[in-house]
């Protein structure tokens, strides 16, 4: 997870970081779920299916935003 933030700070271009912050999302998920899924608590599970929803609603808010405006590096 740590590499995923490096990769969205250090990123030469827009979209790498927004790739870096997409993969970090994805990997919270994951670690999300098996913890849950590790200590018995399906609760985890929706809190994580939630949190993807969010990743996912931002990625493409994000990805519009920047369809419609030049990104300046």
């Amino acid at each position: 997870m740590a590499l995923a933030l490096a990769r969205s700070f250090y990123a030469p271009t827009v979209y790498d970081r927004i790739l870096g912050v997409n993969m970090f999302g994805t990997k919270t998920v994951l670690f999300i779920a098996t913890v849950g899924f590790l200590m018995g608590r399906p609760d985890f599970l929706d809190i994580a299916i939630v949190y993807a929803l969010i990743n996912f609603i931002g990625m493409v808010a994000v990805l519009r935003f920047f369809e419609y405006t030049a990104p300046t590096e």
